[in-house]
C-alpha cells in the first residue's frame, strides 16, 4: 500500500522523520574505490541501502513525493561529470561547432572555480550530493556548492523568447509516477562562463533538456537525462543515474564559494585538468572519485587537497596564517 502525505509533509527534511529506516547501519558498507579517504568517500558518495524495503512516499493527489538528500551511487568503471558516461569510449558527437567550443573550454579557467553558477546538466552530473524540495508548484534542485534551480509544475507554457540563464527555463508536468522537466534558453559556452559538465564539454543557447525523475521505492531516486543540442551536437546525449537517501541527519553542508578573485585566474589553471581515457578528470593524483573534505582545504606544502586538488594550486588569500609555535 502506497504511503500518503498530507502537503505539509513535503516541507524540507520531511523524508528524514517520516521513516524511522533510514539509519546508516542499514547501508551496506562496500569496498571503497581506491584513492580516497574512507571518510571523504561517505560524505560524498552513496552506498546500496539494505534495510527493510519500503514503497514510494506519495501526496495527497498519489503523485510520487520525491524530495530528500540524495548521494550518487557511483557505477564502476564510469566516469562521473561527464555527460558520455553512458557513450562508447566516452566519446561525445561533437559538431565542428562543437568541437571549437570546447577546445574554447579548455582555454578559460573553470566557470565554476570563479564561482559562477554551475547551472543544468552540469551540476546533475557532478559526484557531490544534492537535495530535492518540491510542493505541487515548483520543483527545486539545491547543490553542494550553494546553487540551486527551480522549475514550475503550474501547467505554465515555455515562453517563447525566454532570458538565458545557466540552468535554462524548466517547466515540469508528470507522466505516470514519472516528473519530467523540459527546459530550454539556456546560456551558451561561446560566453566562457558555462560547461555542459565537470569536463568542459559545451552547451548552447539551441540547447534543450528534458530530465525524468523516478523514486522506485523510498530509497532510491532514478534519473534518466536528455540533452539535445543541434549546435554542438550531432545526436541527441542520453545520460542516466541512480541515487540514495542519505542516512537519517545527513544534509546539505555549509561552503562558502570565495574563489572569484584575481588570484583565482592568475593560478589557476585553465580547462578542466586532465582527462583520463577512462572519461574521468578525478579529484587528484591518485585518481580520487570525490575531493577531499573540507572543500578546498591546503596541506602545509600548499598543494589544495580539496576541491581543486587536480590543479596547480597555492594557498588562497582567505587562508588562515599558520597557527604561532607553543613556546
Amino acid at each position: 500500500m502506497s504511503l500518503q502525505f498530507k502537503p505539509s509533509h513535503m516541507a524540507a527534511g520531511f523524508v528524514l522523520s517520516a521513516m524511522a529506516v533510514t539509519g546508516s547501519a542499514q547501508y551496506r558498507d562496500e569496498a571503497k574505490p581506491d584513492g580516497i579517504s574512507s571518510q571523504s568517500l561517505s560524505i560524498w558518495l552513496g552506498t546500496e541501502y539494505a534495510g527493510q524495503p519500503a514503497a514510494t512516499p506519495r501526496d495527497t493527489k498519489g503523485k510520487p513525493i520525491l524530495n530528500g538528500y540524495w548521494k550518487l551511487l557511483h557505477e564502476a568503471g564510469k566516469p562521473d561529470g561527464n555527460l558520455a558516461k553512458d557513450l562508447a569510449q566516452f566519446q561525445l558527437p561533437y559538431t565542428a561547432a562543437g568541437k571549437a567550443a570546447l577546445a574554447a573550454n579548455f582555454k578559460v579557467v573553470d566557470p565554476e572555480a570563479r564561482c559562477i553558477i554551475t547551472g543544468i546538466p552540469r551540476a546533475l552530473t557532478a559526484v557531490l550530493p544534492f537535495e530535492i524540495q518540491h510542493n505541487g508548484v515548483r520543483f527545486a534542485t539545491f547543490h553542494q556548492l550553494g546553487w540551486h534551480r527551480l522549475a514550475w509544475l503550474d501547467g505554465r507554457k515555455t515562453p517563447a523568447d525566454p532570458d538565458p540563464r545557466y540552468s535554462g527555463n524548466g517547466i515540469g508536468k508528470w507522466e505516470g509516477d514519472t516528473l519530467v522537466i523540459r527546459s530550454n534558453g539556456f546560456k551558451d559556452s561561446a560566453d566562457g562562463r558555462i560547461w555542459a559538465d565537470d569536463n568542459a564539454n559545451p552547451i548552447s543557447s539551441t540547447a534543450v533538456v528534458i530530465e525524468r525523475w523516478t523514486r522506485p521505492d523510498y530509497h532510491h531516486l532514478h534519473l534518466e537525462l536528455t540533452l539535445t543540442d543541434p549546435k554542438y551536437y550531432s545526436k541527441p546525449i542520453k545520460y542516466t543515474r541512480r541515487f540514495v537517501l542519505a542516512p537519517q541527519g545527513e544534509q546539505l553542508k555549509e561552503f562558502s564559494c570565495e574563489w572569484n578573485t584575481h588570484w583565482v585566474t592568475t593560478h589557476l589553471q585553465p580547462g578542466p585538468g586532465p582527462i583520463g581515457p577512462d572519461g574521468n578528470r578525478y579529484y587528484g593524483p591518485d585518481q580520487q572519485l570525490v575531493p577531499d573534505w573540507p572543500l578546498g582545504a591546503v596541506e602545509d606544502d600548499g598543494r589544495g587537497t580539496g576541491y581543486w586538488l587536480y590543479r596547480k594550486n597555492k594557498p588562497k588569500p582567505s587562508d588562515l596564517p599558520p597557527k604561532p609555535e607553543a613556546k
